[in-house]
């Protein structure tokens, strides 16, 4: 389970990689939620790659803005300079990936609140799609699909 501090800033780093515009971003979406969800159940092996990257995140805020209590306080341009520095280390591959998980995950993994994801790629909110009953069984859709009729 991520810390307050952890929260706010994986949060904030979310919020740089799908950001709100005019449309909703990763925060309005909770991706932060999912991801917390995700540490603690089906990627908890990540575990240290988060807590390693956010305590260099936190040496990294320290070394370029002294004085600065941490990323999420940081302007977003002076946000986007650190993400970019660190864009191709595991830490940043992993959040990075799992801001776009959370961003269209089901709502039931913590990410994705209200469907904002799938309403932004135009998803329906549905499950499962299912083909009408009987279109395989019809000759001209088996000819088409079979190449014969059964």
């Amino acid at each position: 389970m991520l810390t307050p501090e952890q929260f706010t800033e994986l949060e904030a780093m979310t919020a740089r990689i799908i950001p709100s515009d005019d449309t909703p971003g990763a925060r309005e979406a909770g991706v932060v939620w999912f991801i917390d969800f995700a540490l603690t159940s089906f990627v908890a092996a990540q575990g240290a790659v988060f807590t390693d990257g956010l305590a260099q995140l936190k040496k990294d805020v320290a070394a370029a803005h002294p004085g600065s209590a941490s990323f999420a306080s940081l302007t977003e341009p002076q946000q986007d300079v650190l993400l970019t520095r660190m864009e191709n280390t595991e830490f940043f591959e992993a959040v990075r990936f799992a801001t776009i998980a959370g961003m269209f995950s089901l709502p039931k993994y913590g990410g994705n609140k209200d469907y904002i994801g799938w309403d932004l790629i135009g998803q329906e909110h549905v499950f499962e799609f299912k083909p009408p009953f009987g279109w395989y069984d019809h000759p001209d859709n088996q000819q088409a699909l079979l190449g014969r009729v059964l």
